[in-house]
């Protein structure tokens, strides 16, 4: 009986503690110095004219992506992986975070309400046969707080932005 009292306590407490961090950035004492949530240090991604590149229509099933909508987000570029596990970010991050990236860890944008977002290059083919990265800028800017613009789109709890623009 004590041991399932002790075991509905903890289940409780943990799922208390994991709702608590909703909407907040993990390890806030984990500081950007490159860029501000007013003043992002730059700009990536050029803003979409429509939500889909002509080749992301086509690569559709019956030529019908997934609904988009264009967007702007201001955010911490970090490394997706390192922050949903440790909680990583910010400067004292930014060389780890930039290795993973280089290495094909996924990119994330973190908002200053403790969003999480995966960053990708949107133009299907040119994607899929290699021909644009994002790892470029993200590591340029891992730790600095820049402006994203591009397509989100979600699937359940997963949101994503597909930025435009991106070269190799």
């Amino acid at each position: 009986m004590k041991f399932k009292i002790l075991a509905v306590s903890v289940t409780v407490l943990a799922a208390f503690a994991l709702s608590a961090q909703d909407g907040k950035i993990l390890h806030p004492e984990m500081t950007v110095s490159t860029g501000t949530w007013d003043k992002p240090a730059a700009t990536i991604g050029t803003k979409p004219s429509m939500p889909w590149t002509a080749t992301t229509t086509a690569a559709g099933v019956d030529q019908k992506p997934q609904p988009g909508k264009e967007i702007t987000v201001v955010g911490e570029i970090v490394d997706f992986s390192c922050y949903l596990q440790l909680g990583k970010h910010g400067e004292k991050h930014r060389a780890c975070g930039q290795k993973c990236v280089q290495n094909g860890q996924p990119i994330g944008l973190l908002t200053q309400k403790g969003e999480l977002y995966m960053l990708m290059p949107e133009e299907h083919d040119p994607r899929r046969d290699g021909g644009v990265d994002a790892k470029a800028s993200a590591s340029e800017h891992m730790g600095h707080i820049v402006e994203v613009n591009g397509t989100e789109a979600s699937v359940g709890a997963y949101h994503g932005i597909y930025v435009q623009g991106l070269t190799k």
